[in-house]
Parts: C-alpha cells; structure tokens; sequence
C-alpha cells in the first residue's frame, strides 16, 4: 500500500513553486539572447525575404517555450497532458529553408533550457553558437548586397515567355526567387526576390529585358522586412 501511495503522489500534480525571482531572471536572459538571435538572423541569414518578420517571432516562441517548461518540470501529469495537448495542434506554417528550421531549434533550445534551470549552459553553449555564425559570416567574401522585390509584366502579342524572364533574371542577378506567375491571353507577370550587389545590375537587367520587347514594364522594390 505504502508503495501505492507513493506512486500516486508521483502522479499528482505537486505542489511546486516557482521562484519569482528565478523566473525573472530566466526571462530577461531569455529577451537578451533573442534579441541577439533575431539580430544576428537579420544580418547574417540567406534568406531572400521577410527575415525581420521571421526573427520578430524568437522571443516569443523562446519565453513561451521557458514558461511550459517551468511549470511542467515539476510534475509528470502535466508533463503528459502537455503531450496530449500538443497532439492536436498543427503548424500549417511552411518552412521555407533549411535555415529557418535551423534558428527555430536554436529559439526552443533556449527556452528549453533556460525553463530546466540550466543557465549556465544555455547561456555558454548560446554564445558559442552566435560566435560561430558570425564568425562564419564575417570570414564569407565580403560583397554589397541588396534584396529586391522585381516585378515584370508585358501585354500584347510580343511579350515575353517566363523562360524568357527567368534566363535574364538568372543571367544578371546572384540570387533569385520566383515567387508568382501570373498569365492570361493578353498579360504576363512575373515577380521575383532577387539580390543584387551594384545599382547597375537594375540597368543591365533592364537594358537586357528590353531587347526582348521594348513595352515590357519592370519595377524594383526595396522591402523594409528584409
């Protein structure tokens, strides 16, 4: 019976406080190495588009993480009804890289940590992570970059093919992205993520675009999310 009992006091939730303090701290060290992540990802991430939007979310998925953990650590029903909880929920956000995946784990990581209590660690082996991304960014052949959001379009009976658009977009930019296709019997358009390195690079574009069929429309857009 003794045995019974204490199994069922194992089961039962405890009564187990979490040290404000303690919770506080874990909290600004949490808003401390997102803030750090999400400026880092902002600088040094290849991702063609939205990477502030995308890092605006690391603190948010880091403390929420901290604060799951801290209150079901101590406690093996909630840790379990935590599983059942998280069995009904789906993420329908897509992962468009590797890359984002790869920060996403880094922001749980910290939350996950820091919810245990282990912040020394957390903290050691968050540094040592930010120092290898940026050593590897800063070490990566230095280049003026510039994300853009190109659009183009053309109607009539003489306007391009998206082949056509894609080999020039490819020809001149080091990086690109097709990301909509629109085309009916009159109109064709085309929107792209590119990254450029010089002012030029728009002109050549143009210049080179042009031969195809002078009444082709293009526009560039600096994006304030990237």
């Amino acid at each position: 019976m003794d045995k019974w009992n204490l199994f069922q006091r194992f089961l039962i939730t405890e009564n187990a406080r979490i040290s404000i303090l303690d919770f506080i701290i874990n909290a600004v060290i949490v808003l401390v190495l997102s803030v750090i992540l999400e400026y880092t990802y902002s600088r040094c991430a290849k991702s063609l588009s939205g990477r502030k939007a995308f890092g605006a979310n690391f603190f948010l998925i880091a403390f929420t993480t901290m604060l799951i953990i801290s209150i079901v650590k101590s406690s093996l029903a909630l840790s379990l009804g935590l599983v059942g909880a998280l069995s009904i929920v789906r993420f329908r956000s897509a992962i468009k890289e590797p890359e984002e995946l790869a920060y996403l784990f880094f922001t749980i990581a910290i939350g996950l940590g820091l919810g245990a209590g282990q912040r020394i660690i957390t903290a050691i082996a968050a540094v040592v992570l930010l120092a290898i991304i940026w050593l590897r960014y800063l070490s990566a052949p230095k280049s003026r970059k510039q994300n853009l959001y190109l659009t183009v379009s053309s109607v009539g009976q003489n306007r391009p093919s998206l082949e056509n658009i894609d080999t020039e977009v490819l020809g001149v930019f080091k990086a690109s992205k097709l990301v909509r296709y629109d085309e009916s019997a009159e109109l064709i358009e085309a929107a792209y993520w590119i990254e450029i390195k010089k002012a030029s690079d728009l002109q050549q574009f143009k210049d080179k675009i042009n031969t195809i069929s002078p009444e082709i429309r293009v526009s560039f857009i600096d994006n304030n999310s990237f």
